[in-house]
Parts: structure tokens; sequence; C-alpha cells
């Protein structure tokens, strides 16, 4: 019943922000927004002067929370927005009130089963902070006097997603079957990709994993500070940090008052952004102005950790090799890199994707490098994909959102940072590092221990082998030609063997 009521809301929501314009736009629903309309002509319309994109984003921000986050997803989708909608959904504003400090005590205090007054030595009734899904407080533990960031779930929340991803499938599915281009825009892919993320969000055991693995990683690195996480305190509801003190990022002025070098800022951030990328492998997804702040040593603060994005070797190399090329204008090493990597069928068309790559990219090369935007070659990139089907992959997408956040904030300490030239380091020695000499050995190196339980076999299977030729010389040939082809198998590895311990004892 609940979710029928939810439907309702949202289809009279739709009527009252005129989205129903959206749907005129496709022949094969025309019919069933007219009906719609009809239905609900005693609800009054509003902003029907604004343009729809705008209306959209409204709207989406009266239904709640999760259709603001689902916004906000969709705002890293320009691979399925028509051009005009691009720009209106990174407007979305998640404002949420905090709920009351008395509720947020009790959520603790369940989750550790001791009372608040047993744990702190103070607590801040009051939020520091609020957003969707939970809201900060500032307490003082009792155990160790330390000051700490008690980070809690909204009460219902969970269930109130879960409602809403329900009905979310539900309006994906109307959109697959009403809408004549709805199999390519993969609603239900969509859904689910966002389910994920917001899962994955509610759960802060994941968060508190994904902050102490970027704590390790940035151990030794004295431009950014990652909190530390207090694992006795932290539960599937609650999840407690190091309180870490700063400006956030967005305060050009307070940091301009101590006196902290914003250019040298701007590159730091760039590089710490790349070398996640390109060195970890795992970065920071979530990198807005609100998550990131500035102590007075000019040092990034890191917070929120509940998306992080992962990517492979493969991806990393695949995503070396595009970013190189299009700055070469190599656009044919960038269309063959998507077909070779999986990112586009493999019988795409290379000239005609070349060609398309070419027209979106080569206007952005009439800027001066120190203009160009890596979020918008990814968008004009992504941009391609409509026209050849291709499917582009999540981690890519929260890549694509994360390099517009990071150029944003560089740019905001700096107009003038050429991205072009703080990226190029990180890419260069990462190619070098994967595709040279040393990349070799060190993929050996990582190989070592299948081949050294591999490896010490294959001398006795070589010996075996010639053993029973021996026994069975006068016996079937077709058994002999068997053993033979085995034998050379065998052979095969040993060569291999002594050549791999030859190149490590060269090396060392």
């Amino acid at each position: 019943m609940r979710r029928i009521l939810r439907v309702i809301k949202i289809i009279i929501t739709i009527h009252r922000y005129d989205l129903y314009q959206i749907l005129k736009d496709y022949d094969k629903v025309s019919t069933t927004a007219k009906i719609l309309e009809l239905m609900l002509w005693f609800i009054p319309t509003v902003y029907k002067d604004k343009p729809v994109a705008m209306r959209l984003r409204l709207a989406l921000e009266s239904l709640g929370p999760v259709f603001i986050k689902f916004g906000q997803l969709l705002s890293t989708r320009q691979d399925l927005l028509p051009d005009d909608y691009v720009p209106e959904l990174p407007l979305l504003q998640n404002k949420v009130k905090p709920f009351d400090g008395a509720i947020a005590k009790q959520i603790i205090e369940r989750a550790f089963k001791k009372t608040i007054s047993e744990l702190f030595i103070e607590f801040s009734d009051e939020a520091i902070a609020s957003a969707s899904i939970a809201q900060v407080h500032k307490a003082i533990l009792r155990e160790n006097e330390h000051v700490v960031a008690v980070k809690v779930i909204r009460p219902e929340i969970e269930k109130t997603i879960k409602k809403d991803l329900r009905v979310l499938k539900l309006l994906a599915w109307w959109i697959e079957k009403l809408f004549k281009d709805g199999k390519r825009l993969r609603p239900k892919e969509v859904v689910i990709e966002f389910e994920k993320s917001i899962m994955s969000e509610l759960n802060f055991l994941q968060e508190a994993a994904n902050a102490t693995e970027l704590h390790r990683l940035h151990k030794n690195d004295n431009r950014i500070i990652i909190p530390k996480v207090y694992f006795d305190y932290t539960t599937h509801d609650v999840i407690m940090l190091e309180w870490m003190d700063g400006v956030p990022i967005s305060d050009i002025e307070s940091i301009k008052a101590k006196n902290i070098d914003l250019k040298q800022l701007s590159y730091n951030g760039l590089a710490i952004f790349y070398t996640q990328v390109f060195n970890f492998g795992f970065f920071h997804a979530d990198m807005h102005p609100g998550n990131i702040f500035c102590d007075d040593y000019g040092r990034y603060v890191g917070l929120d950790f509940g998306i992080v994005g992962c990517l492979s070797e493969e991806d990393m190399r695949y995503l070396a090799i595009n970013i190189l090329a299009f700055f070469n204008r190599d656009y044919k090493k960038v269309a063959v890199t998507h077909v070779d990597s999986g990112w586009a069928p493999r019988d795409t068309p290379i000239e005609e994707l070349e060609n398309a790559i070419r027209a979106v990219c080569e206007p952005i090369f009439n800027k001066p490098l120190v203009e160009i935007s890596f979020g918008n070659v990814l968008i004009n990139l992504f941009k391609v994909s409509r026209k050849f089907n291709i499917k582009v992959q999540p981690q890519l997408i929260l890549l694509q959102k994360t390099i517009v956040n990071v150029e944003g904030m560089g740019r905001m300490l700096n107009p003038d940072l050429d991205l072009w030239e703080t990226a190029k380091p990180f890419l260069e020695r990462w190619m070098k590092k994967q595709m040279g000499l040393r990349g070799f050995i060190d993929n050996i190196k990582a190989e070592m221990p299948f081949w050294s339980y591999t490896l010490p076999k294959i001398p006795g299977q070589y010996a075996k082998s010639l053993h029973i030729i021996n026994e069975l010389k006068n016996q079937n040939d077709e058994y002999h030609k068997i053993l033979n082809s085995n034998l050379r198998q065998n052979r095969l590895l040993l060569i291999i063997l002594i050549i791999l311990i030859s190149v490590l004892i060269i090396k060392s």
C-alpha cells in the first residue's frame, strides 16, 4: 500500500512540475502522457515558465533524499542525458535538517550497549554537520580523552531508501517499456548501479574500511591527512573517526588568512588525486568541497569515505593510453583503445568512431592547454558513446565525476592551473613503469608465488614423461603421440623456467 501511495505521489509531482513534456518528446508515449495529464487536470502546475531541466531538478528535490541522490548520480551520466540537462542536475541541493540529538544518543547507546556518559566525557547534542544519510556529532572519548567525530545514521533511513529503490526499479521498468530509446538508456542498470552506491554508503563498516585503506596509502604523504578510524567504536550504524580541524576548501578567504600558497595547494590537490588513480588504483570518489578541508599547515583533510572508486590494472592502462593519445591528437588510438578494452563493441567501425571522437574533441584544442578540462574530455567521449552503443563502465563514471570535482577545486584555488602539465608526469611515469623493462620484471615478481609452486615440478614431470615413453615404446601409436606432445610442453616450460631464472639473476 505504501509503495502505491509513493508511486501516486511521484505521478502527481511529475504533473505539478509539468514534466510530462519529457514524455511528449517521444511519439510512443505521447498518448500515455495526455491521459495522465487529463486525469490530474485539477492539480495546479508550478514553474511552467522555467526550462524543463530546471523543473526536473526541483521535482527531484521535492521528492526527498533518495531522489536527490539519484539525480546526482544521473548528473554524472552525460552519456545518457540530453545536453541541456548536463549543467542543471549537478545543482541538486541535499538540504536536510539534523534530527534530534536525543535520538542520535539512543542509536549510539543501542549500538554499543553503553550509556553516553560511559562512552564519552563530552558529547555535543547539536549536530556539527547533517546530510541525507547521517549526521555528525563532536565528542571526547572517555577511554583515552581523544576528540572524535561520531557519525550516526538517520533513523529509519534504510527502510526509506529500500522502499524508494523498489519504486525506482518500477519506474525503470516503465521507462524501458514506454520510451522507444529505453533499452539504450539501460534504466534498470542505472538503478542497480545507484542501489550499490547508496547501500554501500549505508554500511559504516564499509566506510571505515575505505578510510583505513586511504589512511594506509597516504601514511607518508605530507600533503593530505586521512582521519584514523576507531574500529572498537564503529558498527553498521555508527562510525567514529579522529576529529579533524580545518576550513572548507571553498573558503578561500580563510585559507588566504593562514598565508597558505594557493597555487601549491591547487597543484597538491591534483597530485593527490592522480596518485590515488595511477599509483593506487583506489580513489576517494566523493571529493566535492564539502568533503575536503584545509588545515593550518596547508594540508588537505579528507572526509566522508562512503564512496570510493577502484580501477584495475587494465582500466588504468587504457585510461592512461586514452588521455595521452588525446593530447597527442591521435584519435585513431583512442578509438582502437575503446574497442580493445571492451568499452566499445568488437564490431565498431574504427574509422567512424575515430571521426566522431575527432568531431567532439578537436574544438577543445582551440583553447590554450591551461584551459583544457579532463572532465570535459571524458564528457565529450561519453557523448560519442550514444551513437556507437558504447557501454560506459561504472568505475569510469565515478572517475569522471571525481575529476570534475577535483578540477573545479583546483581552479577555484588557482584559475591559471594547467591540468595537463600537472597530470602528464603521472601518466608518463605510470606508462613507463607498466610497459617498460621495470614493469616486465615487476609483473614476473608479482606472479612468482604461482610460478614458485609450479615451476619446480617441471623437471620431475619432464623425467616422468621420458620414463613413461620408454615403457610404452611398443604400445599403441596414438598413446605415443599424446605422450610426445606432453613431453614437448614440459620441455617448453623448462626453457621458460631457465629464461625467468636468468632474467632475475641478471637483474639482481
